[in-house]
């Protein structure tokens, strides 16, 4: 059976079943879906970019056949974030495909696709399984094809220096964790345009897979020793493919990626944010946002429900989940600066959002950060756990008899309110909540939990991710 599958973003699965034929003939059911609609570039273009995983390049090279198989145009990015290629897809009224399994393990890839005005939703990846079945094809040419090269990263850079000026970070000094990301390299560039000094750590030679919802504990160790070997007002950093931030305070905390969309759409003067389940229950009592708009997980809902949210009347629209990455539904215009919409996860907004937040209120980050009165919320993952036994588990969680569910969360006082948007989400009768998911992405079982204080959080989490790997255990 293979790994391979649509999840909360992309295609993705072990490299060994997508290199090959099944990379080369998805992208060409891609281009089919896009021949049908009519949606290829002005002279048929389709970029394709990367990340700087050791099997991308291959990967790439097969899309680029697969593109000119398809009687369209193979346009090479090279080794881009994924937010700069979506940006220049959108620029050249192309589509696009990226060469990325973000955060996952090395051995595993994907591809995410593109429309010229962002990326594609739900309706899309069943038309492209659907094409990939009627094209049933059984073997792809292996000499290479010839792809344009299109220089993608500088419209990129150009469009945040222009809005927040060169002025807006100065004085900031600003540690870089850049393991193995592909914008490791643009995030300082960015920085230092904006006036800010960075200072770039930690960088790696061989792919790390850098998860920003389940931070790997030497990512922690290792922002805590930087924060303590020099001063810094913050560090960031993204995953793999740089669509998703990380950003730490002076003390070398990370915030949750929910904490920084927050900060983001307030930095941004939203109306309206649009955020999964998953992200902080705060955020309706902020008062910050006139409207919070709650989906499943995954950017396909996420831009989905900023569309609603603008058809409702919003003014300013930014999306957010809690593994980071922020979606700009709307253009936003400060002091005559414009920021047009991006609606596909983005990194580099929030990085330097939160950090020209910073910069203006004079005040530490984690001082700003604590004025939001978020509740503690901690995030963990069992790897290795297949989805039918998840789903198994959750399905027994949540019987309309309740004696199972009762039982497990007895001494929390029992489960007060059931939320099934994705997953399992409980509200306990203690006030705390845990959920339940199986990743998009890979063989993992998400656990999510909130708690008044970070000792009841880690302890409810640890609780949590025993009683999972008991339930699913085979």
């Amino acid at each position: 059976m293979t790994s391979l599958k649509f999840g909360t973003s992309g295609l993705r699965g072990l490299v060994t079943e997508l290199v090959g034929l099944p990379a080369y003939s998805h992208v060409r059911a891609f281009c089919a879906m896009i021949a049908e609609d009519g949606a290829a570039g002005p002279g048929g273009e389709v970029l394709i970019g990367r990340d700087l995983r050791s099997s991308s390049p291959l990967i790439a090279a097969q899309c680029a056949r697969a593109i000119s198989d398809a009687g369209l145009k193979p346009v090479d990015c090279g080794e881009v974030p994924t937010p700069a290629l979506a940006l220049a897809a959108m620029s050249l009224g192309a589509p696009a495909v990226m060469v990325t399994g973000s955060h996952i393990p090395d051995d595993r890839n994907g591809l995410k696709f593109y429309r010229s005005e962002g990326e594609i939703d739900k309706a899309d990846e069943a038309r492209i399984l659907g094409w990939h079945g009627k094209l049933a094809l059984s073997a792809f040419p292996e000499a290479p094809a010839t792809a344009q090269p299109h220089e993608a990263l500088a419209a990129y850079q150009a469009r945040y220096a222009g809005f927040f000026g060169s002025a807006a970070l100065k004085g900031l000094v600003v540690g870089v964790y850049q393991h193995s990301s592909v914008g490791r390299d643009a995030i300082c560039d960015a920085l230092a345009a904006l006036g800010a000094e960075p200072v770039p750590l930690g960088r790696a030679d061989r792919f790390i897979p850098v998860d920003t919802e389940a931070l790997r504990p030497e990512d922690e160790e290792l922002a805590h020793g930087w924060a303590g070997e020099q001063r810094l007002d913050a560090i960031v950093s993204t995953d793999g493919d740089a669509d998703r931030p990380l950003v730490a305070d002076e003390t070398g905390r990370f915030l949750r990626g929910d904490l920084v969309g927050a900060l983001t759409a307030a930095s941004l003067g939203a109306d309206a944010i649009v955020t999964p389940v998953t992200s902080n229950s705060a955020l309706e009592k902020l008062g910050l946002f006139e409207r919070v708009v709650r989906t499943r997980v995954g950017s396909p809902y996420v831009i989905a429900g900023m569309a609603e949210a603008k058809a409702a009347g919003a003014r300013i629209v930014v999306g957010f989940e809690a593994n980071g990455g922020v979606l700009l539904g709307s253009d936003v215009v400060r002091e005559g600066r414009r920021l047009p919409a991006l609606p596909t996860r983005d990194a580099m907004l929030p990085i330097l959002a939160v950090l020209s937040l910073r910069a203006r209120r004079d005040k530490p980050l984690s001082a700003i950060a604590a004025e939001l009165n978020f509740q503690i919320a901690l995030s963990d993952r069992l790897q290795e756990v297949p989805q039918e036994r998840t789903a198994a588990m959750i399905a027994k969680l949540d019987a309309e008899d309740g004696a199972y569910r009762e039982a497990a969360f007895v001494a929390h006082g029992g489960v007060a309110v059931r939320d099934r948007r994705d997953g399992l989400r409980l509200t306990l009768g203690d006030g705390a909540t845990i959920h339940f998911r199986a990743s998009g992405n890979a063989p993992e079982l998400r656990v999510y939990v909130e708690a008044p204080d970070r000792t009841k959080a880690e302890a409810l989490l640890a609780e949590g991710l025993a009683f999972a790997a008991k339930a699913t255990r085979g």
